[in-house]
C-alpha cells in the first residue's frame, strides 16, 4: 500500500537535516513545503520567538470527505538532541544506524516521515477520511517548550496520536509522568582554605550533605529523581562560596511528584540552615502527568488499527514526557505510539527498517478506523 522506497528516501533526507533544539528553521521550511504540496493548509506560530528559537511550531490541516468523523491529530517533533550535526544514516541488513559519532535522529524523524507517507498514500489512493490536523513541534527535547508555548487557538482535533516512543508499531503508551525541575543555588562563605578554612562555609559540602540525605534514583515504579548538574568553586585554596545545582523529579502520580519535589527542597534548605549557608530554590513544573484508560476512545482506536495491520498490541507506561502531556492537558485525548526507535539520546540509536514501513501502515489503519466513527 505504501511506497517503501519513497518513505526510506525521505526518512534519510530528514535525518541529514541538522535540527538541534531551537534551530529547526531549515527542517521546518522543508516540511512546510512538503505539506503544502499535499494540499494542506499550513501555518506557523510564534513559539520560536517566545523561547528564543528560529522556528515556530508547524500546523497543517487536511480537509476530509467525511464531515461527521472525529478530527485526528498526528504529531511529532522536529528537533533532535546533541550530537546531531552532519548525521549520515546507513542501512545494513535491515537496521538503520548513524555512520558516525552522532545520534541517528529517529527520535523523532521516525515519527515525521511515516506521517508524511501516510498522508500521501491516502490522497493517492483516495482513501476516505475525516479532517486531519498535523502539528510538528519545536523544542520538545529539554522540557516540551514548543508545545508548551504553541498557539492553542489553532487546535482543532478531537483526539490525537503522538508518534514518539521507543518500541515498535503496536506499542501504546497510556501514562507518562509529570516533571519538576529544581534550580538550586547554595550560597556559603569564601575563605582561604589554607590560612583560615574555619572562617568559610563550603557550599559544596552543604550540597553534598543535602544530596546524600535525599531520596534519588528509582523511588518507586512511577517516581524517579535525579541530580543533573553541579557547578561551583573557584580554586582549591578557596572555600567554595557558591554552587549551582540542577535536578529533577518525575512521577506519573501528581501527589507523589509534589511529595518528591518537597523532600528535595527540604533537604537543601535544612542542610543550608544547619551549616550557616543559604539555599535559593526555583521549582519549575515542566509538564503535568497524564493517564489514559484501556477503554478510552483513542486507545481503542490505536488497538483496533494495530490489530487490523497485523501488529501485536502492547500497552504500558513510560518514564519520559512527550508532547502528549500537553495535548492531554489542553483537552485533546492523546496517546503516544511506538515508531521503532531504539536507544534514543545515545550514539547507539538505531531502528529496524521494517518498523519505518509498519509505522506508516499503522497510521493509515488509524485513519480508516476513525473514518468509521461519527462524532458524538
Amino acid at each position: 500500500m505504501i511506497n517503501r522506497e519513497r518513505l526510506l528516501a525521505e526518512f534519510f533526507e530528514l535525518i541529514r537535516i541538522d535540527s538541534p533544539t531551537k534551530k529547526e528553521r531549515q527542517i521546518g521550511d522543508i516540511l512546510k513545503s512538503s505539506l503544502e504540496s499535499l494540499g494542506m493548509t499550513v501555518t506557523e506560530d510564534d513559539a520560536g520567538r517566545t523561547i528564543g528559537g528560529n522556528c515556530g511550531n508547524v500546523f497543517a490541516y487536511l480537509k476530509g470527505n467525511l464531515p461527521k468523523a472525529p478530527i485526528i491529530l498526528f504529531s511529532a517533533h522536529m528537533d533532535t538532541v546533541d550530537p546531531c550535526l552532519n548525521i549520515e544514516p546507513v542501512l545494513h541488513e535491515g537496521v538503520i544506524t548513524s555512520a558516525g559519532p552522532t545520534i541517528l535522529g529517529a527520535d523523532d524523524k521516525s515519527g515525521i516521515a511515516p506521517i508524511l507517507e501516510a498522508l500521501r498514500t491516502i490522497k493517492e489512493q483516495n482513501i476516505p477520511h475525516g479532517d486531519i490536523q498535523l502539528i510538528l513541534s519545536i523544542a520538545e527535547e529539554g522540557g516540551l517548550n514548543g508545545v508548551k508555548n504553541l498557539d492553542k487557538t489553532q487546535l482543532k482535533a478531537d483526539l490525537g496520536f503522538v508518534m514518539d516512543c521507543v518500541g515498535g508499531p503496536g506499542e501504546i503508551i497510556l501514562a507518562a509522568p509529570g516533571q519538576d525541575r529544581l534550580n538550586v543555588v547554595i550560597k556559603g562563605k569564601a575563605a582561604h582554605a589554607g590560612f583560615a578554612p574555619e572562617e568559610g562555609i563550603s557550599s559544596i559540602l552543604v550540597a553534598a550533605k543535602a544530596i546524600s540525605s535525599m531520596p534519588t534514583g528509582r523511588i518507586d515504579e512511577e517516581t524517579t529523581a535525579n541530580i543533573g548538574t553541579i557547578q561551583g568553586g573557584r580554586a582549591t585554596n578557596i572555600v567554595a562560596d557558591q554552587v549551582d545545582i540542577t535536578c529533577e523529579s518525575r512521577s506519573r502520580d501528581l501527589t507523589k511528584l509534589e511529595h518528591q519535589t518537597a523532600q528535595m527542597c527540604e533537604a537543601f534548605q535544612r542542610c543550608a540552615e544547619e551549616m550557616g549557608a543559604v539555599a535559593e530554590i526555583e521549582v519549575l513544573r515542566l509538564y503535568e502527568p497524564f493517564t489514559l484508560s484501556e477503554e478510552s476512545q483513542v486507545v481503542v482506536i490505536a488497538s483496533q488499527a494495530a490489530k487490523s495491520a497485523g501488529f501485536e498490541v502492547i500497552t504500558g507506561s513510560t518514564g519520559g514526557g512527550s508532547d502528549a502531556n500537553y495535548y492531554n492537558l489542553y483537552g485533546i485525548p492523546c496517546a503516544v505510539l511506538g515508531t521503532g526507535m531504539q536507544k534514543p539520546h545515545t550514539n547507539e540509536e538505531w531502528m529496524e527498517e521494517e518498523d519505518l514501513y509498519k509505522t506508516a501502515e499503522l497510521l493509515i489503519e488509524i485513519i480508516k478506523v476513525v473514518a468509521k466513527i461519527e462524532k458524538e
